[in-house]
């Protein structure tokens, strides 16, 4: 992509107030998923109200600091979706604890506001867990994404480490629902390795995954962000990914992704056309 529609994508966003996880994250992918039309944006504000150790997204605190949410980001998102002619929009969120709903009635908002502005798109979300509120999980399939993705980021040794506020049981609980809840929607989970699992832990997360009923895995390489962030423990070599691939087809996943730069959103457009074909 060229560095002047870089430059254009970026001003329409700030002047929107709008975040994408390409910029927030720092991901190594920007100018490719952007030029390929596709982009993953980031709702409910910039600011977490969780501190996972693998994440470059600052960390919210209710007590000093209240955000809100922006009445007008639904209608943003959507209109920047269209003006950037994408065929694939990814919506995600950082955790907001501090709702209610956890946030759940405005990301519904926003699928709903991309599908009216871009009904040739498909819609993908990368929800949090709403800490375990299944109706909150609901309220955003309701709203009718094309594929549900909830990350599980690392195995379960390693939750008290990488997301201390998180709980094993309770993602693969959020993608359990989905696939029940909302059986015609693709299910989709990630995680990263090289943060000192075992391929066996992998082969136990995978296995997971699909008696939780996920379609569709990608596994990627942790990168630390900045220095505050985890360390690397190990760089995956090209042909245990391979390897971590075969294992997870073998167990009945319509598609694996997984080598180095691969990222939960990253090709999300061809992995979704993938797994469709082959399901078929």
């Amino acid at each position: 992509m060229h560095h002047e529609s870089l430059h254009r994508i970026k001003t329409g966003l700030r002047e929107r107030n709008l975040h994408t996880v390409c910029e927030s994250a720092r991901c190594p992918n920007i100018h490719e998923c952007f030029h390929r039309s596709a982009a993953t944006f980031m709702i409910l504000g910039n600011r977490c109200t969780r501190g996972c150790g693998f994440c470059s997204v600052p960390k919210l605190n209710p007590r000093r600091h209240d955000p809100g949410v922006d009445p007008e980001e639904p209608a943003n998102v959507a209109r920047m979706a269209a003006d950037m002619g994408l065929r694939y929009v990814v919506i995600t969120s950082v955790n907001r604890d501090d709702l209610e709903d956890g946030g759940s009635l405005h990301f519904a908002a926003t699928v709903r506001e991309v599908r009216n502005a871009l009904p040739q798109a498909r819609v993908e979300v990368l929800t949090p867990d709403f800490c375990g509120d299944l109706a909150a999980v609901a309220r955003v399939l309701d709203a009718g994404p094309h594929v549900f993705n909830h990350n599980m980021e690392t195995v379960p040794r390693l939750y008290r480490r990488v997301r201390p506020q998180a709980d094993y049981r309770q993602s693969l609980a959020v993608l359990r629902f989905a696939r029940t809840y909302a059986p015609a929607v693709l299910t989709k989970s990630g995680f990263m390795v090289g943060l000192g699992e075992t391929p066996a832990e992998v082969h136990t997360l995978l296995g997971d995954l699909r008696v939780a009923g996920a379609d569709v895995a990608t596994i990627g390489q942790y990168l630390q962000p900045t220095r505050r962030n985890l360390p690397v423990l190990e760089y995956v070599a090209p042909e245990q990914f391979e390897r971590y691939r075969a294992h997870g087809l073998a167990l009945g996943f319509k598609m694996v992704f997984s080598g180095p730069l691969v990222r939960s959103s990253y090709m999300a457009d061809a992995v979704s056309e993938q797994a469709q074909r082959n399901s078929c």
